[in-house]
This record gives structure tokens, sequence and C-alpha cells, in this order.
């Protein structure tokens, strides 16, 4: 694919794309000769966060977080050090470039106002019932967690108190405006949105374009108004329609949904599921595929053929750990099988209610967006660092927390994920319109450098040349845009990018996942394994050769002998039929690195139990581009 031209090209490609990580707004200033003649091209690299809870979120609060509150989130984002509750000071080794602190709705603030010297709701029948289980422990704590969210008990006093809330809310955007930072570092305006009909997990991260004066005008939505999201859509339509804002939603990771994220609309007429579908897609541009309570890209059931299908799966259960699951609820969870209902969906209703983005965001519980594996803090404070933290029960000590059959332990959980965007600036507004456009990849944890385009006219030229950003823009579109008018005789051509993170490991592969309904409207996937390093080659059987592993658990180390820094392509799709519409996103796998469960070992001389993992390969997953045949 690539020519001796190649090492001297991605020094040049590598060089630019890490001068715009560590001097964004120079780049953005200066421009070089591509940016001169397209100046809208969106040049700027930025990772992020986008679900983050501090104290203010009232689990967090319960399990340990009493102390780190939204300006140590911000400050902790932004690279500074922070001290945790046992001394440590924890530190990322490297700030990221945006964050949406995403405080849960319920109980917003209430925790954190019932052990204040000037409360005004501990006197409340709620307050007065969360302050003695406060002082008596977490553990205590931990139960009456369970109590509120299956019984739904006592909220009229403090949730019905508009207010206490009110207060809770100006505070969450006032430290917003001011740790927001146009240019250096962006803070969103957001909330989580926590519905759980029957333990499905459905809830969604709220994020605002908008300042302090524009959010103020509502309070975010609780889920004792509902559980249905159609009652979030409403409210983010009146909220626009009021303000003049604008408001996207992401739903969480489906896995622990039970079967519901993505349910369709079932005995609904036409019409109706076409509204469902429209509107669904209007507000949910982006998909949550990665984080802390597991990987949602697919699941071996689903992808039978997929060898790397099996990564960091939560598949036993709902959110509460009371309903087991079962095989049909799969489909209904996963990234992949959704994006392949939605074509069935456009076929049917001539809407696609699934043509979402990937995003990834940590569900930290701890204020810490941490989703490195060599410095991880666990989702709940309790989870923190420390000798033996991953026998744990994730919520604390007591397993038969509220009833739960299938509780879940820390070594379960996942140092993952954040959201890269390609942005124009480091703004609200442009962060936000990135997002909408879907210009957007979810990683688990390494910042991998991606670039994926789609057109008609892509050559094997086009990727020597360090400016294949430009090229990209000018001959297709990029990750979440839509190909579209084939010429005659033609197939696809996609140009895809990939570096690896500039302090992590090499790069073993780049992978083209497409999805695509054939002429009878049946679903179908396929893998295509479209650059290998180390000059590996498929078979005969069409099978690759395992990159290697040079893990070493007894000092939770590797070494990047294998693998490249740098994969790059042109792919034409072999199989291309102009009648079928399709989708393709780009999978981009590290070599084997240590996972958490492994720095802990080695750091703390734990012995962990076989059935743990102590080593992954890492993974970043682009937006899709879709294809759509001409109508007839």
């Amino acid at each position: 694919m690539i020519d001796c031209r190649r090492n001297l090209i991605f020094a040049g490609r590598l060089i630019l794309a890490l001068f715009a990580l560590i001097f964004p707004s120079a780049v953005s200033a200066q421009g070089g000769a591509s940016e001169a003649r397209l100046p809208d091209y969106p040049n700027q690299l930025l990772w992020g966060d986008t679900h983050v809870h501090t104290n203010l979120s009232y689990d967090a609060f319960v399990m340990g977080n009493r102390t780190l509150d939204m300006n140590d989130a911000y400050r902790f984002a932004r690279g500074e050090a922070v001290e945790l509750r046992d001394g440590r000071r924890a530190k990322l080794d490297r700030p990221l470039d945006f964050l949406a602190i995403t405080d849960h709705s319920d109980l917003l603030g209430a925790m954190v106002d019932i052990v204040s010297d000037d409360s005004s709701i501990a006197g409340t029948k709620t307050g007065s019932i969360w302050k003695k289980f406060l002082e008596d422990g977490e553990e205590a704590g931990v139960t009456q967690i369970g109590n509120y969210i299956t019984a739904r008990n006592n909220l009229d006093d403090v949730e019905r108190n508009e207010p206490f809330r009110r207060s809770v809310w100006e505070h969450i955007t006032k430290q917003a405006d001011e740790n927001d930072d146009p240019g250096k570092f962006t803070a969103f305006i957001a909330f989580e949105w926590t519905s759980s009909p029957r333990g499905g997990n459905l809830h969604r991260n709220v994020i605002f374009r908008d300042d302090a004066a524009k959010a103020n005008q509502v309070l975010p939505l609780q889920r004792l108004i509902s559980e249905d999201p159609k009652t979030l859509w409403s409210y983010m339509a009146d909220y626009e329609q009021a303000t003049g804002g604008e408001i996207l939603a992401i739903p969480h990771n489906g896995n622990l949904s039970n079967g519901l994220m993505f349910s369709l609309e079932g005995n609904e007429p036409a019409a109706a599921r076409a509204k469902y579908a429209s509107t669904r897609i209007r507000w949910e541009p982006l998909y949550e595929v990665t984080q802390m309570k597991g990987d949602s890209e697919t699941h071996p059931f689903l992808s039978p053929n997929d060898e790397f299908a099996e990564f960091e799966r939560w598949d036993i259960t709902d959110l509460y750990g009371i309903r087991p699951k079962e095989d049909w609820m799969l489909k209904f969870e996963y990234a992949r099988s959704a994006l392949k209902m939605g074509l069935e969906q456009q076929r049917e209703l001539g809407i696609n209610p699934f043509k979402f983005g990937l995003a990834g965001g940590t569900d930290s519980h701890t204020s810490l967006a941490t989703a490195d594996d060599n410095n991880f803090e666990g989702k709940m404070s309790s989870g923190n660092a420390k000798p033996g933290r991953w026998k744990d029960f994730m919520l604390g000590d007591k397993e038969e927390m509220y009833g739960s059959k299938f509780p879940a332990y820390n070594w379960q959980t996942v140092a993952s994920g954040y959201t890269a965007v390609w942005s124009n600036e480091n703004t609200r507004a442009a962060i936000f319109d990135a997002m909408k456009r879907k210009e957007t990849y979810a990683s688990t944890g390494p910042r991998i450098m991606l670039r994926f385009f789609g057109g008609w006219e892509f050559t094997s030229e086009d990727v020597l040349t360090p400016e294949i950003a430009q090229i990209g823009y000018r001959k297709g579109v990029p990750m979440g845009g839509d190909l579209a008018n084939p010429p005659e005789g033609l197939s696809p051509t996609f140009i895809v990018w990939a570096a690896k993170d500039p302090i992590g490991a090499n790069l073993d592969r780049i992978q083209i996942i497409k999805g695509w309904t054939d002429q009878t409207g049946e679903a179908q996937e396929k893998v295509f394994d479209v650059a290998l390093s180390d000059d590996r080659v498929l078979d005969a059987s069409g099978n690759v050769p395992a990159v290697g592993d040079t893990v070493d658990l007894t000092s939770a180390t590797y070494t990047n002998t294998i693998g490249d820094p740098e994969l790059v392509t042109v792919w034409r799709d072999p199989e291309f039929d102009p009648r079928e519409p399709a989708f393709y996103y780009v999978r981009v796998l590290e070599i084997p690195t240590p996972r958490w469960t492994a720095y802990d070992a080695a750091r703390y001389g734990d012995q962990v139990d076989d059935y743990v993992a102590m080593v992954n390969q890492e993974r970043a997953y682009t937006s899709p581009i879709w294809y759509e045949p001409p109508s007839k």
C-alpha cells in the first residue's frame, strides 16, 4: 500500500498532528498552506470526557466522594493535582481539552446540603432519613441507595423543592461558566437524566451548547416526571424553543438496559414509529459506546465471526443486578446491532433512528476523569487505588445491596473511556457542533490519533502526503458523513490514518466494520482487516496472524518492539452493491498492554484470581460513514 516514502511521510504527518495537539491555538491562528485554502478545516483534535460525576451526585457522595467538588473535577481535567480522601494526590499525565460534569438530576446536590451546617433540607423527611444513613457510614448509605432506587419513596419534599433545586443548578452553571476558558479548556453545562424502568439503564447525558444565562431558564429534568425518553426529548425541544439555545443527549452505554436501549416502537402505526425515529435521532446524535461499566460496541453472541468481539463484557444482568440477561436482549443493547437495525428502519420507515456517531465517557463518580490503566482511580471513591481493591464489591462491602442477585466487583470495572472530537477550535460552540455532525470517535483510553474519510475517487497516492485530511475533505466526507450519488461502476473508497498515542502502545491493525441490508432486507455485517502492522498479510483463508504479546505481568510493562506507530491505507469495498444501504466505521486496535488490574498487582503485590483479566487490547471506534442508495 505504501512505498518507500512512508517513513518520511509518517514523520511529517506525526509532527503536524503532535504540533496541533500541543499548540492547537497556534495551528488554528497561523494555519498552513492547506488551512489557508480551506479555512473551515477542522484541524484540532480535542480530547474530553462527557460523563463525570462529582460529590453532587447522591450515589457518588454516599460511596465516599464527600469532598471532591466540581472545581476539583475541572482542575483535575485541566491537568492539576487533587488530593484524594486517603491523602494521596492524583493527576493526569496529560490534561484534557473539555469536560462535561453530568451529575444525576435526581437528588442533585442533596447529600452535600444535608451534611452542611446551614442545610436547607436536612430537616425534611427525606433529609432526616438520609442524614442518619450518612452518619452511619458507607454500608448503610449503600442500602439507602437501594431503598431510594427500588421504592422511589420520600421524593416530594426534596425533589419537588424548586427553590433548593434552582440554587444547586445555578451553582452548577456558574461553576461551568467560570471554568470555561475558550481556546484553552471547555467546560460544558450538563446533567445526567437517570431513567431506569425495571432496572433497565436508559440514562442520558444532557449537554448544553449555551452558558448559564440560557441554561438557568430551565431546571434539570428528573425521572420522577417520567421515565420515557420521549419526555426528555420534549423537554429538550421546549428548551430550544424557549431560549433559542441548543442541547443534545448522549445515551449511556446500553449493556445494562436489558434490551431497552434500542427497543423499537413495536405495535405502533408506521406514522408514529416514523415520528419516534425522527425525534430520537434529532436529539441523540451520539452514543456512548464505552465506559467504566463495560464496552458496548458488539458482543460475541451478535458477532460470532468477529475475533475481537470479546472485550470488557458486562452481560449478566441489568443496572441493579436483579434481572438476569437473556440472549434476545443483546440485540437491543450494542452499537453495531443498533446501527444495523437503523438500516432496517430506514428501509421500512424512510427514517433511521439509530444513525448515531460514537463517543466515550468514564462515568467516573470520583470527580476524576481517569481512563488510563496505569492511573485508574475506580468508578467510586470506595474503589480508589489500594491493595486488594480488585476483589471488593463495586459499591462497597455489602453484596446483598437492595436485593442484588448479581453483584458487580471492582475488577470488572474498565479504565475507559474518552471522546475525541475534530473541531475548528476549543470552544463550547465548536465542540458541540462537531458532536452534532458526528465528527467524533471513542477511545477506551489511549489517545490514538485517527482520521476516516469516505469518497468515490480516493487513490493510493492520496495517503502519500502529510495533508491527508485536506484531501479527505476535498474529495469525500469525514466520519459522521453520508456518501451519495455513486458514480456508475464505482465502489466507495475510504482513507484511514491512525497513529499511536504519543506516549502509548504501538498499533496492531486497522479494521473497517461494514453493516448493510441485503436485497431481502436482512441486516448483515463483516469485519475487514485493511491495514496490518509488522508487514503481516492475510492468509488464504482471510485470517491474520496475531500481533504477539510483550506484556510482562510481574512488572506490568510492555515494549513497542511489535506493532507499528502508524497505519494508513486507502481501501475500496470489494463487495459493494449500489442497491444496498450500508454503514462503515473504523476500529483501531493497539498491541496488548497491561490492564489496570495488572498495574495494581505489580504495585501492591496482589495475588489476583485467574478469572480476572490482566491484559487488554485497547481500541478506538470512529463514528460511521453511511451510504444510502439513490431514490428510485
